[in-house]
């Protein structure tokens, strides 16, 4: 992730969210939302389930990593790569079934 491509002033687009690329900003609207600013105060772990649900597949853990920096960055904190959240997904959550 390249912190500098991240601008909250700019946040138009899901793709404008930090880790968030083509394929998860589909997902994105794929769970009805329509900008990024609709994800504040969202779950993660509700945003993961719903994927799972939505698309008849269990995703990958790093998903809800993902899921954790972006719900992360809009309440404020720095933009971090996914994996930075790896460890307190694993703690928060445990095994995902």
């Amino acid at each position: 992730m390249n912190p500098t491509k991240v601008d909250r002033a700019r946040l138009t687009r899901f793709t404008d969210l930090p880790n968030v690329g083509p394929a998860m900003a589909k997902d994105f609207v794929r769970l009805g939302y329509n900008a990024p600013t609709e994800l504040v105060g969202a779950d993660p772990l509700a945003l993961y389930q719903a994927l799972c649900l939505a698309t008849g597949a269990r995703h990958d853990p790093c998903v809800l990593d993902t899921f954790m920096s972006v719900t992360d960055f809009l309440a404020g904190a720095p933009p971090q790569p996914w994996w930075h959240y790896t460890d307190e997904r694993k703690r928060r959550y445990g095994q995902l079934p």
